[in-house]
């Protein structure tokens, strides 16, 4: 079993910056990768960055790239999601999911998420 949970979401304006941290706990012997989504209101679940565990190999969403670096902290097991240049249509909730998927981009591929953070940019 392993818990995830997520933390700095906020409101702030567009142009801003914004630092998400995901902590992660419980048996995460079991985990090869640790990954970023997020969800709008009536929209569907969107890839936006991952990373495998052991090789700190990244990727990420065509949308956000260049945006966003994703990073972690091994000895805390805690990923973080630090986001610039934030647009209005990067509103969402944003999750963090982990598991051993094969493609790290896929949501499905992942066994355990987080309860999500907000994150509303305005203009």
């Amino acid at each position: 079993q392993v818990q995830l949970v997520e933390s700095g979401g906020g409101l702030v304006q567009a142009g801003g910056s914004l630092r998400l941290s995901c902590a992660a706990s419980g048996d995460t012997t079991c985990i090869s990768a640790i990954g970023w989504f997020r969800q709008a209101p009536g929209k569907e679940r969107e890839f936006v960055a991952a990373m495998r565990w052991s090789s700190a190999y990244t990727n990420y969403g065509d949308f956000v790239k260049g945006r966003f670096t994703m990073s972690g902290d091994n000895a805390k097991n805690t990923v973080f999601l630090q986001m610039n240049s934030l647009k209005p249509e990067d509103t969402a909730v944003y999750y963090c999911a982990a598991g051993s998927p094969g493609d790290i981009s896929i949501s499905t591929l992942y066994d355990f998420w987080g309860q999500g953070t907000q994150v509303t940019v305005s203009s």
